[in-house]
């Protein structure tokens, strides 16, 4: 008998597996936590194997799980832009978006080559700068879609893109002085990742000291990975070359949203490059 692969349940799937949670993943695909949890086992029946592991906070995938969402992103945007071509659509415009640096080389690498292969009409143009700023600008008109980090909120809107828990980190060999203020890689100005890091310091009474402030993300990993600070970092994130530090104080969850200019400018290219964007990115 020929197994086939509900693109329903693929789409459930890879909400679950972006943003972390059943509820979040049932609100982005408008169904019940009941009826996800049931496409989650539906989908796990035909892959023959558990997907995800759960427990009260989150939800992981297992090797299986990553083998099929790996395997399966490009599955769901071919069926997309089949369906696309059989209605007719041809795109055509341009399209501002803006990206933090930490996340611009997977959305440049791994998204953006396959919607420019599949819209050649529609021009691209791509910005980095701190979440804040890109906030900014797109509350002013100067972008049409920007991908920002702020903390989480209760009630989880559909543009939420993915939930972190940001960790400090630090390299593998270095050891924190309770004696000495904490030697801090600052992320530039501004960004909720650097208030986060100071405001919880200063809540718990522990001093700081700046090494590095910078707007690029992989001289920040650098500066950590060679002992020299400590920094705050999605938890998926964290390289080889650095661990999890305890003893410092807690970060809250932090979500991953994809803000859209409020310009009147309602095109179709925004519109499916703003899909592309919610299926398609990872941390």
């Amino acid at each position: 008998m020929t197994t086939v692969l509900d693109i329903e349940l693929l789409r459930t799937f890879h909400a679950v597996a972006r943003l972390g949670r059943f509820r979040a993943a049932a609100e982005h695909v408008n169904k019940s936590p009941a009826a996800v949890s049931l496409q989650i086992q539906r989908l796990e029946a035909v892959a023959g194997g558990r997907l995800l592991e759960r427990n009260n906070q989150a939800v992981t995938l297992t090797v299986l799980g990553k083998r099929l969402l790996s395997s399966t992103d490009e599955l769901l945007s071919a069926h997309d832009r089949l369906v696309d071509e059989i209605k007719g659509k041809r795109l055509a415009g341009r399209v501002v978006l803006g990206v933090p640096d930490e996340y611009a080389a997977h959305v440049i690498h791994d998204i953006l080559p396959g919607f420019a292969t599949s819209w050649p009409d529609v021009v691209l143009e791509v910005k980095t700068a701190p979440s804040l700023k890109l906030r900014d600008q797109v509350a002013r008109g100067k972008l049409d879609l920007a991908i920002v980090v702020q903390p989480a909120h209760r009630s989880r809107a559909a543009n939420v893109l993915t939930l972190t828990t940001p960790v400090w980190v630090g390299s593998p060999m270095f050891s924190l002085d309770d004696s000495r203020p904490v030697p801090l890689a600052l992320y530039a100005e501004p960004c909720p990742y650097r208030q986060a890091m100071m405001d919880a310091l200063e809540a718990a009474g522990r001093k700081w000291r700046v090494v590095l402030d910078s707007g690029s993300t992989q001289v920040i990993k650098a500066c950590v990975e060679s002992g020299l600070a400590v920094t705050l970092l999605d938890r998926a994130k964290v390289t080889a070359n650095m661990r999890v530090m305890d003893g410092l104080p807690p970060i809250g969850d932090h979500e991953v949203v994809l803000m859209r200019a409020n310009t009147g400018r309602a095109t179709e290219a925004i519109d499916v490059l703003a899909t592309a964007l919610r299926q398609q990115f990872r941390l």
